[in-house]
């Protein structure tokens, strides 16, 4: 039996279902939430300012609370600022009153969120926030709630319409909710000077963390796996080194340890073509004859995706390491920057 096309399958489960009305109701909701989004940076003024400075100025962290799809947002929020410099965690209302309220201390600041500016769990511990000498800013789509006349600064999410067709379920709400909190999330990355290097340390698991993190002692082969001969190695030893080490490479060093130059699986097979099956003459010949001179180098201390660039740029899968007076300390392939993600 034929296994039944998606569309099909569809009609079967849900007879009233209309295509049509829900492309239609998909580009509606893009278009509520689009002008919501419109309007709520019309109004913006000097309070969304002053609300930054708030949280700039405090001595401690950045407590965000809310209920519902208002929690679910404030979630968000607190993750986006911690990993934007500004310290912050969230706090579930309902249970700050049963013990929670322990984490929050006198000169946090309260970020409060609720679109009815209502909420039961948040007025509930409006007092005992204020005992405890927290700022409160609220972000509310109410300017005369209860929670916005107890706060310090109120920042309006306001909407005109709920995407949803019933204009019930939470969606043009919650995305100004949404946008407000990235927007002050924006401003205090900006005005803390937070630097694409500040980002990768609180995402050293990312990609970001990877590239800006990552440096090449961090990933190059070191000490005995580094293939190295002198100048005058016979042709005989040099393969010897290049196979055993299994890098696809040897350095040609001096006797100090600085690398003069570079023999790669390339070179040989150039070699062996040029020499036109003689085997015999090529055993004669030393490593300075047949290395390729000037080979390119990085810095154990440089970023592994600058050593990435080196390879790029002059289209070679291999790197030496040197330290800070030249000598070399390592070797960094492409199957090593692969590994690690890098590229």
């Amino acid at each position: 039996m034929l296994a039944e096309r998606p569309d099909a399958a569809t009609a079967a489960a849900a007879p009233g279902f209309d295509a049509g009305r829900a492309l239609a109701l998909a580009r509606r909701t893009f278009e509520i939430e689009a002008r919501a989004l419109h309007a709520l940076g019309e109004r913006l003024d000097d309070r969304f300012a002053q609300a930054v400075r708030i949280v700039l100025a405090c001595r401690g962290r950045v407590v965000v609370m809310g209920m519902g799809k208002s929690g679910h947002v404030g979630r968000k929020v607190a993750a986006t600022l911690a990993s934007t410099g500004t310290p912050a965690f969230f706090v579930h209302p309902g249970e700050a009153s049963h013990g929670d309220l322990g984490m929050v201390q006198g000169g946090d600041v309260v970020l409060a969120i609720s679109n009815s500016g209502e909420s039961d769990e948040l007025a509930a511990i409006l007092p005992a926030l204020r005992r405890l000498g927290t700022t409160l800013v609220a972000i509310t789509g109410r300017p005369e709630s209860t929670i916005a006349r107890h706060a310090d600064m109120v920042l309006s999410s306001a909407v005109d319409q709920e995407a949803c067709p019933l204009n019930l379920a939470p969606t043009a709400s919650t995305t100004a909710q949404m946008a407000i909190g990235d927007a002050l999330a924006v401003a205090l990355l900006d005005a803390r000077g937070f630097r694409e290097e500040d980002f990768a340390r609180a995402h050293p698991g990312g990609a970001l963390g990877r590239k800006l993190l990552m440096h090449v002692r961090d990933l190059m082969r070191g000490g005995s796996e580094v293939p190295r001969v002198a100048p005058d190695a016979g042709f005989d030893a040099l393969l010897r080194e290049m196979t055993g080490k299994g890098l696809g490479f040897s350095a040609v060093v001096d006797d100090a340890g600085r690398p003069l130059g570079i023999f790669t699986d390339g070179d040989l097979r150039r070699l062996i073509e040029r020499a036109d099956g003689g085997a015999a003459d090529l055993r004669a010949l030393s490593a300075a004859e047949v290395m390729h001179p000037g080979p390119k180098l990085v810095r154990a201390d440089a970023l592994a995706v600058d050593a990435a660039g080196v390879m790029e740029r002059h289209r070679i899968t291999s790197v030496l390491v040197v330290d800070d007076a030249g000598l070399l300390v390592g070797a960094l392939n492409s199957n090593d920057l692969m590994r690690a993600k890098v590229i």
